[in-house]
């Protein structure tokens, strides 16, 4: 890797099996023409929760009917319902439990050569709420608005060469996300050879649209732009489909690794009204990594320049890996690296990024295959101790210098050597617990604030089983913290939930889930290490399911939104059950199909150090995550919830509220016949006060976006989905009575 861990990744992670991954197939998004309206329009708050408001409702052959799902999309709602499929005029009815896909393949084709979706019968509602308390939530306002036809902005002659139509949200700092409550412009391009008119919408995570219009379009290649803002956090997609005289429809086209038929973009939360910014007595308090730099300022591009920023400050992700490597530093000779030099990347001499110290890799010189090499121990180690020292040398200036703040150093020695991974242990166990011996003594000898961590374990489950291993040959006291990563089954996608294995009636597979492997790795420290030894989970991400390759019709919408719910449920799980510190894998798609939490933008087949990318919804998940459990302590998981149920607790630093992240899992739905399902609920109360207390509460979604609610008798009432919700709460006490805190885990 030239700079950062972005182009050595791709030689580390090709072969990994751990971490391949699939999903279902995506058919080209079609846009729905809405009905009647001549501008753009925000969706009502309870559109939020449902599939369309109730204004959408339209009479066809003397019936109610509530547009429901875009043609290719899924329809789905509670119960068994009617749904129409087709267009106004031309249609067929057909019944369902629990919802449909929305295509010909279901409903043959009652309108040849027509836009066609589906509507459900408007007898009841169509959905359920992400969470719902006993008590109806106050009304918000408009979650988008966007300005009228006759506000936009006169379309402007663009080049003629291009895309048929193009949609995208300039004006951003190169990340397409925006701030809450400020003005963004949407620029919608088309390359007409006749009149028409584009239509357009833009919907959520969960298929909800939020504005929609449609336009004139005249020959020629215009660009029209119409300037929104929204009030509601989250992802964003645009679709955009151009009707014109003698030619068929066109949808927008894939872009990189971003299917056909949307464009997309973020809004940012806010909650400092809800949660005020904590005071760090240390920087290394803060709890979200990443790997994977994008070069979005102008002129920059991989790997010169700040792949961090403005990428990291949005997504709220502190941790960056710092290569220290033996091979990368002295490839050629020994005594190369000298460690009075300024050896610094830039990007993180303004001391708001952190370093994790990557030790692992033996040059070619200094082992016995000839050959880089991260299979075997090097050949003198005390050649390798020497080069340790220097390492601990610069990196305690650096410290001193640029984080004088930070109180430690933290030192990663080794990289998934998981004998079936892609950089596995070839060498004895001996000599790999003498290279950690050796790199221990070393670095402390001249680095007092030194954390030294491994083993990093591609597999979390075998993290702890390489501890057991090895603990009779002393490795315990070469470690001063455990690094791991957080690879959890044979594909950690969406169908392969981390709560899959939960709760199984046989102990040895319900010990696979993750919260059971975090479990068994705690238990483990606390057997080798200090009581409040560091945890750091330094890689684990959330890929398409195994099989899937990017293409136009990957991944669908129900692909992302499993995404998005899996990829914080995966961090909050590390971090409720005792992990201090976790890393995002991967901003932008890499190689490995599917993991990053944005398109590439550019590179058809994914690729490292981005220079255009836009967010899934997953990456907007991740925004919200960070700003809610940063800045925290762990209290853990909540006692006594019933099967199903998942609820972990933390404690905003300095004595501050009590955040409770919570939702539901159920393997029969995740996925179902149709799909990830995002109407799966279960209802649950939670206590967040005293018995005999009554009082209002703050409760987050997935994105960020705040509800108050009632609660009485102490406990709050809730209906949870596969996508988790935050409930911010006061009473500490409480918490802390009915939660089980992870083995061995001190609170900061």
């Amino acid at each position: 890797m030239k700079n950062s861990s972005t182009e050595r990744l791709a030689a580390r992670t090709a072969p990994r099996t751990g971490r391949v991954l699939a999903q279902y197939s995506r058919v080209a998004l079609a846009f729905v023409v809405t009905l009647c309206i001549c501008a753009c329009r925000g969706e009502s708050a309870s559109a939020q929760d449902v599939p369309a408001a109730a204004a959408d409702t339209v009479k066809i052959d003397g019936s109610s009917w509530i547009p429901c799902a875009a043609e290719y999309e899924r329809c789905s709602f509670d119960g068994t319902k009617k749904v129409l499929y087709g267009t106004p005029d031309k249609h067929v009815v057909k019944t369902f439990t629990g919802g449909t896909g929305c295509d010909n393949g279901v409903f043959d084709d009652p309108a040849p050569g027509s836009l066609k979706r589906c509507w459900v019968e408007a007898a009841a509602n169509s959905a359920v709420a992400r969470f719902v308390a006993d008590a109806p939530s106050p009304s918000s306002p408009l979650p988008m608005q966007c300005s009228p036809a006759a506000g936009m902005k006169a379309a402007v002659d663009v080049p003629a060469s291009g895309d048929v139509v193009e949609a995208d949200t300039p004006g951003s700092d190169g990340t397409r996300m925006f701030p809450l409550h400020k003005p963004f412009e949407l620029a919608l391009t088309t390359r007409a050879k006749s009149a028409g008119t584009l239509t357009w919408r833009i919907q959520d995570a969960w298929n909800t649209v939020k504005a929609s219009g449609h336009f004139a379009v005249t020959p020629g290649a215009h660009t029209t732009t119409i300037k929104c803002t929204s009030q509601a956090a989250g992802y964003f997609s645009i679709a955009a489909q151009l009707d014109a005289s003698n030619a068929a429809p066109v949808v927008l086209p894939s872009r990189g690794t971003r299917p056909a038929g949307i464009a997309t973009f973020g809004v940012l939360p806010e909650l400092a009204a809800v949660l005020p910014a904590v005071t760090y007595k240390y920087p290394d308090l803060h709890r979200f990594g990443g790997q994977g730099a994008a070069y979005l300022l102008p002129g920059q591009s991989c790997c010169s320049g700040d792949g961090y920023r403005p990428l990291y400050p949005d997504l709220g992700l502190t941790w960056v890996n710092d290569n220290r490597n033996w091979y990368m530093t002295e490839p050629k000779a020994p005594n190369t690296f000298n460690p009075g030099a300024d050896n610094l990347a830039p990007f993180f001499k303004a001391g708001d990024l952190l370093r994790l110290i990557q030790l692992d890799g033996i040059p070619g010189w200094a082992n016995r295959t000839g050959q880089d090499t991260h299979s075997y121990a090097p050949s003198s180690l005390a050649d390798y101790s020497a080069y340790m020292k220097r390492v601990g040398e610069e990196s305690n200036r650096v410290r001193s210098s640029v984080f004088p703040q930070q109180s430690n150093n933290y030192y990663q020695v080794s990289w998934e050597p998981d004998y079936e991974g892609g950089l596995p242990w070839r060498d004895t166990d001996a000599n790999l617990v003498a290279m950690y011996k050796a790199t221990y003594e070393a670095i402390h000898a001249t680095d007092p604030h030194a954390v030294v961590m491994g083993l990093t374990l591609s597999s979390l489950g075998k993290n702890t089983e390489w501890l057991n291993r090895l603990a009779p040959l002393g490795i315990a006291k070469y470690l001063d913290g455990v690094s791991a990563h957080g690879y959890y089954d044979v594909g950690t996608s969406p169908s392969h939930p981390p709560e899959r294995m939960a709760g199984n009636s046989d102990p040895e597979k319900a010990a696979q889930s993750l919260p059971g492997m975090m479990r068994g790795l705690r238990h483990a420290m606390t057997q080798m290490l200090k009581p409040g030894a560091k945890l750091f989970i330094t890689e684990s991400g959330i890929s398409y399911d195994i099989g899937t390759k990017y293409g136009p019709s990957t991944p669908s919408a129900n692909v992302l939104y499993a995404q998005g719910a899996l990829v914080s449920r995966l961090h909050l799980i590390l971090l409720g059950e005792g992990a201090d510190m976790s890393y995002i894998f991967y901003t932008a798609d890499p190689t490995e199909v599917g993991y990053g939490i944005f398109f590439d933008l550019v590179n058809a087949e994914g690729g490292y150090g981005q220079t255009q990318i836009s967010p899934k919804p997953a990456a907007m998940g991740v925004a919200a995550m960070t700003r809610i459990i940063d800045g925290t302590n762990t209290l853990g998981p909540v006692k006594n919830t019933p099967p199903g149920v998942y609820a972990y607790a933390f404690q905003r630093l300095n004595g501050g509220k009590v955040v409770t992240a919570l939702w539901t899992h159920e393997n029969a739905v995740w996925p179902g016949a149709s799909g990830f399902s995002e109407t799966h609920a279960v209802k649950y109360t939670l206590q967040v006060d005293a018995a005999g207390t009554s009082g209002t509460l703050t409760v987050l979604d997935m994105m960020g976006n705040p509800t108050t609610l009632p609660y009485a008798n102490g406990r709050v009432a809730l209906t949870l989905t596969e996508a988790p919700v935050y409930v911010v709460s006061q009473n500490a006490g409480v918490m802390k009575a009915n939660v089980n805190t992870p083995e061995g885990y001190v609170a900061q």
